[in-house]
């Protein structure tokens, strides 16, 4: 059976299977449609939470950001710290409070807490900015995946998915979403985890992942271990060594922290707790939703760091035993007649790979022509350049299993993970945007007389425009996809969480501090990114190259939300101090919320 056979077989499967669970988990109601009823066990929601959280990003993009980090790996380690930090976070200092709070949404919260609509409107605007931006990100994840496994455009891709999530998402709401998750939860921990155990296998002779990281190079006799092997073998083609440490420091504090707390402040992964029945049952699902994401999490470097040792010696096939530079590049007629190295056309065909043989010798030489060693070794060979072209971080994960030379059962089942895990981020990212529209923005201010039936077409709705506009935003992304998502991390770190922080843990930040603190934080924020990233991520409309150079005292867009956040906090402190106490009523509230006291009573306001 040919690979695409086999794409569509494990991919049609794992759709019937949403699908099926969307008509079965259908929501009758508003309470089914934003909290599935908040009937969810806490294991299944901790599953839910996990598919949800491991967006693509994590599932695509993040081994090959580890892979192919001009910094060397080590640099993107600040993903691993952030995202996972963050969860922690969350999980302690966020959701069990939220919970307790029982609302459907964070602005309701806000909207409560500061006793001001106009404080839970800006929470809507914060939100609906962070996940658009988010699911930007998801949609282009959901492109390549489409594209590449059904042999069919990027943007035809995104189509597809497109039409996939409005299927699920519009008429399952959370109760839905929630179910769909748990099962894509499933298929997408397996599909990253098997072809890892395969490689693994294959280049340290460990079945672990984790182990084999800090094991030693089958393939050149087991004499040295793998990362001193890759080392060696990328320096030797002039690239920075995969161990090097950052060189800036500062900047990678800075990220490291937007991540953490932009994790803490995400909307679409908080109202996940608002889904399981009793404040105790969101601290346990907390705790499970964080057992199954560090089971991906923990294989992650492993993953990026044997890509890029098996693509390295792919193109360079001496350096399996030797130096690299003392063989041949591979050739050309390799590349069309070798069936291992099938996934060089098959991923050119998608666009996200280009390789060109400039000097017309018939071979792809791939090295750092930004190097001025490797350049006066080109010069005297005759080479005219890194004959690699582009190569994306986000075909890494997936090129993966193909340049291992994996069954073709292992490929298809990664086609199938990559796409549960877009799917089931976007899915949660548009249920956030729609009931911040329809239960914030709709019954919160503009029609709070509407009924039940007329609010629950208002949310389908607008998720069915959320999805179209996020499809025209992925068309044209400002990033790959974990650039983008991280982006959407700096925003919500320096809105969401520096006002859910306040507002549990301070009874002295009024309405007043805290519409400043989220302004300040949001147009300080947004206008750094927008001046790297182009306007509004419009291409062609950034002020200045998004490059180090550019970048105020080296803090690059991607690390500014630690910045906004800390603007936050002092903005809405200080504001806070010079104007009214809150009222006495809000007091009382907060000190409700932090008390154990009825704790497992959460109720609907």
């Amino acid at each position: 059976m040919d690979q695409f056979t086999l794409n569509l077989i494990f991919v049609g499967l794992t759709f019937a299977i949403y699908i099926g669970i969307a008509i079965w988990a259908r929501a009758g109601s508003t309470a089914e449609f934003y909290a599935a009823g908040r009937g969810v066990h806490p294991v299944l929601n901790g599953m839910a939470t996990g598919a949800d959280w491991m967006s693509a990003a994590s599932f695509i993009s993040m081994a090959g950001i580890i892979a192919l980090a001009p910094g060397g790996g080590y640099t993107q380690s600040a993903f691993l710290m952030g995202w996972t930090g963050g969860y922690v976070l969350l999980a302690l200092l966020l959701a069990p409070y939220l919970r307790k709070f029982g609302k459907f949404t964070v602005p309701e919260f806000i909207g409560d807490r500061f006793y001001s609509g106009g404080a839970r409107l800006l929470a809507v605007v914060c939100l609906i900015v962070i996940s658009i931006t988010y699911v930007i990100g998801q949609m282009r994840g959901v492109g390549v995946t489409f594209g590449r496994f059904l042999e069919v455009s990027t943007d035809t891709g995104l189509y597809i998915g497109a039409a996939i999530v409005f299927a699920y998402a519009v008429f399952g709401g959370m109760k839905g979403i929630t179910y769909t998750q748990v099962a894509q939860y499933v298929v997408l921990i397996i599909a990253y985890t098997i072809p890892a155990i395969f490689i693994s296998l294959a280049l340290t002779g460990s079945f672990l992942p984790q182990l084999g990281l800090i094991g030693s190079y089958a393939p050149g006799g087991g004499e040295q271990a793998l990362l001193a092997k890759l080392d060696e073998v990328v320096t030797e083609l002039g690239f920075t060594a995969y161990t090097a440490d950052t060189p800036n420091m500062l900047n990678m504090f800075l990220f490291t922290m937007s991540l953490m707390i932009g994790t803490a402040g995400l909307p679409h992964v908080i109202i996940r707790f608002f889904t399981v029945p009793k404040v105790a049952d969101a601290r346990t699902s907390a705790g499970w939703a964080l057992v199954f994401i560090a089971l991906l999490y923990t294989v992650a470097p492993a993953v990026g760091s044997m890509a890029r040792l098996n693509l390295t010696t792919t193109m360079w096939p001496n350096a399996v035993t030797g130096n690299a530079l003392d063989g041949d590049a591979v050739s050309l007629e390799a590349i069309q007649t070798d069936p291992r190295l099938n996934w060089v056309k098959t991923w050119e065909q998608t666009g996200l790979l280009h390789m060109e043989d400039l000097n017309g010798d018939g071979r792809i030489q791939y090295y750092n022509d930004k190097n001025p060693e490797m350049q006066a070794l080109a010069a005297e060979r005759g080479w005219q350049g890194n004959e690699v072209i582009r190569i994306d971080n986000d075909i890494m994960v997936l090129a993966n299993p193909e340049i291992a030379a994996l069954p073709s059962w292992v490929i298809a089942l990664v086609a199938a993970g990559a796409v549960a895990a877009a799917l089931s981020t976007a899915a949660g990212l548009l249920l956030a945007i729609s009931s911040a529209i329809s239960h914030d923005l709709i019954k919160g201010a503009i029609n709070p007389k509407i009924s039940e039936k007329g609010e629950l077409l208002a949310a389908r709705i607008s998720m069915t425009g959320a999805i179209l506009i996020a499809t025209w935003l992925g068309l044209n992304p400002p990033g790959f996809a974990a650039q983008v998502v991280a982006l959407a991390f700096g925003l919500a770190a320096a809105t969401i969480f520096p006002v859910l922080m306040m507002g549990i843990f301070s009874k002295r930040v009024n309405k007043e501090g805290a519409i400043a603190g989220m302004l300040v934080g949001l147009v300080f924020t947004a206008i750094y990114i927008f001046l790297y990233k182009g306007w509004f991520f419009i291409p062609g409309t950034a002020t200045f190259a998004d490059v180090p150079e550019n970048y105020l005292f080296g803090i690059s867009p991607l690390s500014i939300g630690a910045v906004g956040a800390a603007l936050n906090f002092a903005v809405a402190f200080g504001v806070s101090a010079v104007t009214r106490t809150p009222p006495r009523e809000v007091v009382e509230l907060v000190e409700s919320i932090r008390v154990p006291r009825g704790a497992g009573a959460a109720t609907d306001h």
